[in-house]
């Protein structure tokens, strides 16, 4: 079904292939590279063949993982740990660049499958959506459907069947976000349900239900907040790892570190480090944590002899020649083989797979030199394999699906044998899409009806191929991804997923755009080619009351990575008084097929490539829309989507670098804007700020975003005190009230009403001013249900002759989302004074350096 009409070999003597799964080893950096593992770790991978015993760690988000401990299990105890994360973080602050929303989960999932290949635990997650901070339960289990993510936990662990489960957070408020308290109360929930089968029957098609032995809280220390105490139960998880030549705490700090777009880089540490537990449900543990837990092969029927032969193999295992131990591990798989069924078999069959592929030197990859391919079309297939020991391996045959080579090629010893192949993709399948991104989705949960996908990170690989090998005279199967293999003249060879494409794509070249007037916007369409000959139309499909000039556009794209720019001038035939909004979508028409999806390829270092095709629209925003002023100095931030947002409006924007701030002109500039939390991610900042107050003094505007208390580059944000906080309001719909009606934020040049904070997402604001000297004025009011009234979502100063602002109100992204009403309030945030000054607040000659 995946691969059809493949031609015959060009080089038949030779085949490659190899273990998926063996992409993802533990302490491999390049994610896509087939692993090598060292003597080392092939010992640590002897070990835990002997070792039984599962663990659970269940939390909300992406970096609330206790790492030092995942890392401490997984490599030190030797049992199969995995996280579960109930989000993918999709709600998160960015800042490595500016993707939000299903693009921040795109990325924090990777981050997540980064730190997991670093501490060697496995992950997991829910459907359940990040729809950003929550200040209760209640609350988030309202958002994610609570029997829906209750169901995948218990699908997890059922099919996980964990001995121990841990939370890492308590079911209480306590836990500080609601969704980290939702999934304390979902975890024990579950710990009950899986055991149940009349809870979720329609899973027990695929698994059995399962008791897992105990539910542990794992305590911790976070700041001032220390909810542990020396009556717990508590381990020592800071111990060193010989064969790794790290400690768990060195470990834990590069695993932690992977969360980069998240901000937690960590310092490593070493040396002894307690962990502390209470139990929530089943037996408490009193020695271990696998206290009345089986974990060796003893305690299976026929496994102590399943335990000798391992202990033999650990016993004659040599470094420097680890082929000598694959005689012994064929004759244990044969072993396992033979046993009764149990949960442990299957998985430990497979970890004895990857140990004879390793022990016998074994290096086999399948690659392609294109990134992306589309349906119908062909790719070149390279297959490589190089026998690395003395061991006798014969390749005896390769499958794909529907089709089966057999053969009898033996591999000599150190010969770096390969292949190609022309693979053509058949018609039928379907676009690399992430499983849980391919239909719309609600706030707070993905939708994804194949059950057997639910807990995945990750999709399968678009394609794989198996090969058959004899090893010393046994037969093995081999199957892993085929993977793109490129070479960057800087970063050396790379690895990174392969990809099925549409056959063209169309991406809009901005996420917003705003008509203020009935005089044309530039709508700029971008049209791409993932197959040769790529010939025929665009068209704009537009909300009522607009037409696109020309009303189609033609594109000829005859190579495969060809892409044009087509321009359309899109006109609303009238500006309502009432702000409205709508979509634009662009579509392509080619051979009778249209295609309707846009083009993202999100690049980081630390990460594999991701690439996704989301919908291939935009927003308009139709509003009634003055502004004063026309040029704007941006300093970016942690990154964001505002400066484009205010092009939209009509702004010049030009992105102010440190030598623009320090030895430029700013008085050319009607407004400066720092981005969000600058003040903690600019270090220049620090002494540029007496200049940017001075340009204030002297009659500038400046609009300052948000900042976290932590880690501020200066004290000083603005010309008076005031003091950040963690409040924050976080339902999007919080009632907004105008304490100061005739204050000039509220009527130059826009008049701001209470409809201006209609449609809003994910929340109105964050970190408030909590304390504020009186020279700022306060004008609006709100607050979450039953919280007490914030006043200090914006700070508005007149300062010698200009204007200082500080909000908290999250525009960053309010305006990538095409708000109607938070562009009219960010306009006249910029605007600068009207009125003649006269005597001014601070009437000094220079400006206040408190």
């Amino acid at each position: 079904m995946i691969l059809s009409d493949i031609r015959s070999f060009r080089h038949c003597h030779v085949l490659l292939i190899g273990l998926m799964w063996l992409a993802c080893l533990p302490r491999d950096v390049q994610a896509q590279r087939p692993a090598e593992w060292n003597a080392a770790q092939i010992r640590l991978h002897l070990l835990k063949l002997g070792v039984l015993g599962k663990v659970l760690y269940i939390a909300a988000h992406p970096d609330d993982e206790n790492t030092q401990l995942l890392a401490y299990l997984a490599n030190g105890k030797l049992y199969e740990t995995a996280y579960l994360s109930c989000t993918r973080g999709d709600g998160g602050q960015n800042l490595i660049g500016d993707e939000q929303g299903e693009e921040m989960g795109l990325i924090r999932t990777q981050e997540l499958l980064a730190a997991r290949r670093i501490d060697g635990a496995r992950q997991f997650f829910t459907r359940a959506n990040d729809f950003g901070f929550s200040k209760s339960a209640d609350e988030s289990l309202r958002f994610w459907g609570h029997e829906r993510i209750l169901g995948d936990i218990v699908w997890i662990i059922r099919k996980f069947q964990p001995d121990v489960i841990i939370c890492r957070f308590p079911e209480d408020s306590r836990a500080g976000h609601g969704q980290h308290w939702a999934s304390a109360v979902l975890a024990h929930e579950a710990f009950l349900a899986a055991a149940d089968p009349h809870q979720f029957p329609e899973q027990l098609r695929y698994v059995k239900p399962w008791q897992a032995r105990r539910l542990l809280w794992n305590t911790y220390r976070f700041g001032n907040v220390n909810t542990t105490n020396a009556n717990q139960f508590h381990i020592d998880d800071g111990g060193f790892n010989t064969l790794l030549g790290e400690s768990y705490g060195e470990i834990a700090a590069d695993s932690r570190s992977m969360h980069k777009s998240q901000g937690f880089g960590v310092p490593r540490n070493r040396g002894s480090h307690e962990e502390y537990f209470v139990t929530i449900a089943g037996d408490p543990p009193v020695h271990d944590l696998m206290d009345g837990i089986a974990t060796s092969w003893t305690a299976l029927p026929g496994g102590e002899h399943i335990q000798q032969m391992i202990d033999s193999i650990q016993q004659h295992f040599q470094v420097d020649s680890p082929e000598l131990s694959v005689p012994g591990l064929i004759s244990l798989y044969r072993a396992i083989e033979q046993m009764p069924e149990n949960r442990w078999k299957n998985q430990k069959l497979q970890e004895i797979d990857a140990l004879i592929q390793q022990c016998s030197g074994l290096y086999i990859e399948a690659t392609t030199d294109q990134p992306a391919v589309a349906p119908g079309q062909h790719f070149q297939l390279r297959a490589e394999i190089i026998n690395r020991s003395h061991l006798p391996v014969t390749l005896t045959g390769i499958a794909y699906p529907g089709d089966t080579l057999s053969m009898r090629q033996p591999l000599a010893r150190d010969e770096d044998q390969s292949f190609s192949r022309e693979v053509v993709v058949p018609h039928t399948m379907p676009i690399s899409q992430p499983y849980w991104l391919q239909q719309p989705h609600p706030v707070g949960y993905y939708k994804v009806q194949n059950q057997q996908m639910i807990g995945l990170p990750e999709n399968p690989p678009a394609f794989s191929i198996t090969c058959m090998l004899d090893i010393a005279g046994e037969p093995f199967r081999y199957t892993l991804p085929v993977v793109f293999k490129h070479t960057d003249p800087v970063k050396g060879e790379l690895y990174e997923p392969f990809v099925v494409a549409p056959a063209v794509t169309v991406n809009p070249e901005n996420k917003v755009y705003v008509f203020t007037q009935t005089a044309p916007v530039q709508v700029r369409v971008l049209v791409k080619a993932f197959q040769d000959s790529c010939v025929g139309y665009v068209q704009l499909k537009l909300p009522k009351g607009f037409q696109a000039e020309p009303e189609q556009q033609t594109y000829r794209l005859m190579h495969r990575g060809d892409e044009t720019w087509l321009d359309f001038k899109v006109y609303a035939s009238s500006i309502p008084s009432q702000s409205r909004t709508g979509i634009i979508q662009a579509v392509a028409y080619q051979q009778g097929k249209t295609y309707d999806k846009g083009y993202r390829l999100i690049s980081y270092p630390h990460i594999p490539d991701i690439t996704w095709f989301p919908p291939a629209e935009a927003r308009a925003v139709l509003l009634p829309l003055q502004i004063r002023g026309s040029r704007i100095g941006y300093i970016m931030g942690a990154g964001d989507q505002v400066p484009e947002a205010l092009r939209q409006c009509g702004f010049q924007v030009t992105l102010l670098q440190e030598q623009d701030v320090m030895h430029g002109n700013l008085a050319q500039y009607d407004a400066i804007v720092t981005g969000v939390r600058a003040y903690n991610t600019v270090p220049w900042l620090a002494y540029a700020q007496p200049i940017l107050l001075q340009y204030v003094y002297n009659g500038g505007t400046l609009v300052v975003q948000y900042n976290n208390n932590f880690n501020l580059v200066t004290p000083q944000l603005g010309p008076y005190p005031f003091t950040l906080s963690r409040d924050r309001v976080t339902e999007e719909d919080a009632p907004v009230k105008f304490l100061l009606p005739e204050d000039p934020l509220l009527h130059d040049p826009n008049e701001i009403t209470e409809a201006d904070f209609d449609g809003w997402i994910q929340e109105r604001g964050l970190y408030f001013v909590s304390q504020a000297d009186a020279r700022y004025r306060k004008p609006f009011s709100m607050h979450d249900t039953g919280d007490k009234p914030l006043d200090g979502s914006t700070l508005v100063a007149d300062y010698g002759k200009g204007k200082y602002v500080y909000t908290c109100l999250d525009f960053f992204r309010e305006l990538p989302a095409g708000v109607p009403g938070a562009f009219r309030l960010f306009v006249n945030m910029l605007a600068g004074r009207k009125r003649d000054l006269g005597s001014s607040t601070a009437s000094h000659g220079k400006h206040d350096s408190r």
